[in-house]
Order: C-alpha cells, then structure tokens, then sequence
C-alpha cells in the first residue's frame, strides 16, 4: 500500500511541475514581449541602435535630426570647383561651376529615410536580423550625395551652345525632270549630354574637384547629298500661290527671305512639316525687316511682317496637294493680299512663334520637295510642292461667306510725338465674316481627307494718329 500511495504523490509533482514550466514559460513570453513592446515603442519615431552611416552612429536619432546633421555637412562642398573642357583644333573651352553653384552634398533625406527603414523592411525575420547586425555594429550605409540636376544641365547646355553644330541639310531643286543639289549636306556635332552627366555624378561619389571633359558625337544630316535620287522625288503633285501688290519694300523683302529658308527643304513621308521649325528664328538678328503684322489686336510694324504671305502660299500647296492638314489658323482680320488674284477669303493661314503655326503631313510614299519661287514684276509668290502623285484628287469648294460686318468707324488719336496737323495711318480697315470652304481628296472609290475649313474674321477699324506736337 506504502508503494501506492508514493506513486500517486509522484504523479502530483509531475504535474504540479508541467503547470509551473508552462506557467513560467507563458510568464518568459510575455516578459519578453513587454520588452519588445516597449523597445518598438521607444524607437518607434528613432533609428535603430547601432546604425553607422558613413561611419557616423546616427542611432537613437530622428530621421530630421539625421537630415539636420548632413545638411549641416553640405557646406564644406560650396567651395569645391568642377572644370568643364572641351578641347580641340578650332576652339578651346574651359568653365568652372563651383559646388554651392551646383548644390553638391549630402543626399541627406535619402541617407535618413534609409536609416530608419533599417529593421523595418522585408519580413519580419528580415527585420530583426537587420536589427541584430545593427546591434553588433554590422550595419554601415555608405554616404549618397546629390546635386541639383536641373542647374547641371542648364550648366551644360549653355556650354554645348559654344560647341554643337548642327548638321546642315542639303537643298535641292527639281530641273529638267530630276532633283538637283544646291547646298550640299554638312555633317554637324554635339555634346554628349549624357556622358557629361554621368561623369560629374563619378566625380561627387564622394565630392572632390575635379574636371569633366565634354566628347561630341557627330550629327548626321537627314539626308545627304548622294541621296537625291533615291527620294522618289518624280513630278510635281501641286502648286500654291498668291500675290502682293502693293506691299511695300520691306514686306517684299521679308516674304523673299522667308521663302528662301523653306525653299529646297524635304518632308520626309511620314513625317509632320511645322513651317515654324522650317523658317527658324523670325527676328532682326535673323535678317527680317520691319513690316506690318497683326500683334494684340492692332496692325503694327514689328520683324519680319510678310512671312504669313509665304505660310498661306505653303497652305494652298497643301490643300491643293490633298496633304493632311495638322494645324492651320486663320489671320483676325481679312488681309487683302490674300485676296488678290481671284482668290477668296479663307484661304490664309497666319504664323506666329512658338503659339501659332501651320503643319502638315507628307502622307505620300515619298519625299516632298518644296520650291518656292518670287516673282518680283509680277508681285507674285510661288510654292510647287515635288514628290510621287498616287491618284488622289481634290475638290475645293467656293467659299461660303456669311454674317459680314461693316468695319467700325475711322478712330483717330491725338499723338504729341508728331508735329501738329499731320495725320498718319496705323491701321486700316476691313470687313468682318464668317467664312467656310469644303475640302475633299478622294483616290478612286476611297475618300482620304474631308473637312470644312471655317474663318472668324474680326471687322476690324482704320486708326489714324493726329499730330499735337507744337
């Protein structure tokens, strides 16, 4: 009985003890996690112990107070110099760009946003044996450093303007039933951007002074100059015109230079002509004389009036080429010139850099050649259009003119800049209507293009200044 009664004692200390071990381990558990509740509560706003950056022990710090720090460091890169040259047989160029001019330093929100994501990225493993290595002093992030790119580049570009060469186009013509060369093509240059940039990021990892040197890469022509018969360039597909008699010798001028800048260029098939791009800078630097335009509502002389005559020439071309017209806006008033030559209103459109401009597509299977010629006896502007006909044809219909508007009143303002009694024309007058021509181009049974064409044109009033000058 004696052996019984010990086995059964034995059974409660068994168990007396499975409850005491499983207490004590709940007990540890939560001891634990208490710990670890209030170790993530304490650091829940901090970077972690032991987090080295750049060798710098930035834990039981804030992400802002990390920030401050290397802000606070970027300083001692504002006098750093970084040599920018371009060497070569025909030009010599050295800039320097200073580091307070560039903004090197620090990358300092990226170094404390890496900071405190140690032991908070990945899974939750991840994290505590990022904290772990941390903890031991395993954990250095190498230093990030930062420029401001914007600046670098604009930096870069105004030194690229003393080097880049643009590639010059060859102009051609077309003469006895084949495309002739009048410029020939030039090969051009231009700074390699890219590498310019690269190399100065090489040179901040860590920040010294140091020099770049810029490298150019050629810069092919579209196309060259053994290319002119390859372009299928074989007749002429329309041609447009227009007239100004009557324009003064300025104007004529500006419409001849205009035409000149356009006249042997290609439109590649495919591709959208912009006649801003193709007549470049219209300015006095750029050779234009004044002339009158229509500028913020008022007739005024300003560089290179007349350049809208050769925009609404190179327009008829178009329409009557059947090309597809991508942009086109109408002048604000009925310009008389435009209606020279049995010609109605609405077939103008106006130019005006860089808001305001005509485009069209070369829709075509092949290039199309521009030819612009000037007529000065017969006040007379021509644009032939060359290139591959393939069948299309187009219908014009008359313009349907409605809602005219007699011009207002002659307005006359008094002037002290000219002597007393004179009288001096500024503007001239014009009738206002809503003006509408129906454009079609079919090729057999299919239609390629149909639109209407519609015109606002503003009446538009004479101004005569009035001499008060004593």
């Amino acid at each position: 009985m004696a052996v019984k009664s010990k086995t059964k004692l034995n059974a409660r200390q068994f168990r007396f003890l499975g409850f005491f071990l499983i207490g004590t381990g709940l007990g540890l558990v939560l001891l634990i996690l208490g710990f670890f509740l209030l170790f993530e509560l304490k650091y829940h706003d901090k970077i972690y112990p032991g987090v080295k950056v750049n060798n710098i022990d930035v834990g039981d710090k804030k992400k802002s107070q990390v920030k401050n720090y290397f802000v606070s460091q970027n300083s001692s890169f504002a006098d750093f110099t970084f040599t920018f040259k371009f060497l070569s047989e025909d030009k010599n160029l050295i800039a320097t760009a200073s580091g307070a001019q560039l903004q090197v330093g620090y990358n300092s929100q990226l170094l404390a946003d890496q900071a405190f994501l140690i032991g908070r990225s990945g899974s939750f493993a991840t994290a505590l044996y990022q904290k772990w290595q941390a903890r031991k002093g395993e954990i250095n992030l190498p230093a990030s450093f930062s420029l401001n790119q914007e600046e670098l580049e604009k930096f870069i570009d105004k030194l690229a303007k003393q080097i880049d060469i643009p590639a010059q186009e060859a102009l051609f013509q077309f003469a006895s039933n084949r495309v002739v060369t009048f410029r020939p093509s030039l090969e051009g240059q231009a700074v390699d951007r890219k590498k310019a940039i690269e190399d100065f990021k090489k040179l901040i990892s860590p920040p010294s002074s140091g020099t770049i040197d810029l490298t150019i890469f050629p810069v092919e022509p579209k196309v060259k100059t053994n290319e002119a018969n390859n372009l299928g360039i074989k007749e002429m597909i329309s041609e447009g015109k227009s007239f100004f008699q009557g324009s003064i010798a300025n104007r004529i001028y500006n419409i001849s230079l205009a035409a000149s800048r356009i006249n042997g260029q290609l439109i590649p098939p495919g591709e959208i002509f912009s006649f801003n791009q193709a007549v470049g800078e219209i300015s006095a630097e750029t050779g234009y004389k004044q002339a009158y335009i229509i500028k913020e509502k008022r007739t005024v002389l300003d560089d290179g009036g007349g350049v809208c005559q050769v925009s609404t020439t190179f327009f008829r071309a178009a329409l009557n080429a059947g090309l597809p017209i991508v942009e086109r806006q109408a002048h604000a008033y009925r310009v008389a010139y435009y209606e020279q030559g049995d010609f109605g209103p609405g077939l103008d459109a106006t130019v005006y850099a860089p808001r305001v401009d005509l485009k069209i597509k070369n829709d075509t299977p092949a290039y199309i050649l521009i030819q612009a010629t000037v007529d000065s006896k017969k006040k007379a502007l021509f644009i032939d259009l060359y290139g591959t006909a393939d069948g299309r044809t187009v219908i014009l219909s008359k313009a349907k003119i409605t809602d005219q508007v007699a011009p207002p009143p002659d307005l006359y303002q008094d002037d002290p800049t000219l002597p007393k009694g004179e009288i001096k024309q500024v503007d001239f007058p014009a009738w206002g209507a809503r003006v509408a021509f129906d454009w079609q181009v079919t090729r057999g049974l299919a239609t390629l293009q149909k639109k209407t064409f519609y015109s606002n044109y503003q009446p538009w009033q004479a101004i005569y200044l009035r001499g008060t000058k004593e």
